[in-house]
């Protein structure tokens, strides 16, 4: 902290400074993973005709993006016995969801769903874009 001042750091900055702590400790996972990402959103402050500076949901966007090739590499990798290559790219996946905000599981999804239904008082399928 600088003189008492509550400093926040946007995603972006976490993202170099996790970088710098990986690089120092030789983790070459980590390493790799962030150099990886943090290219991704450079790219993606420079597409267009304009450059820009990524809010922190840009970098969600671009964070969501990167671990999806992850998952569906590995799958791939999988599907063509390439075990190691699956692995390295689910161990990045791992660094990647570090990242990202938690994901719903499937009985919190459900609670919210029938929350909504029963707020709506939709009675079934038919009920659907009543009220409109």
């Amino acid at each position: 902290m600088l003189c008492g001042q509550n400093v926040t750091m946007t995603l972006k900055e976490k993202l170099e400074t996790d970088l710098s702590a990986a690089i120092k400790g030789r983790d070459e996972v980590r390493t790799r993973t962030l150099r990886m990402v943090l290219t991704a959103v450079k790219n993606e402050e420079v597409a267009g005709k304009q450059v820009r500076v990524l809010s922190d949901d840009d970098v969600v966007k671009v964070l969501t993006r990167e671990a999806k090739k992850r998952r569906e590499a590995a799958t791939a990798f999988d599907d063509a016995g390439r075990t190691e290559s699956a692995q390295a790219e689910r161990d990045e996946g791992v660094v990647l969801e570090e990242y990202l905000p938690a994901q719903l599981g499937e009985a919190e999804l459900t609670a919210l769903v029938a929350d909504a239904i029963a707020e709506s008082g939709a009675a079934g399928p038919r009920a659907n874009g009543a009220g409109r």
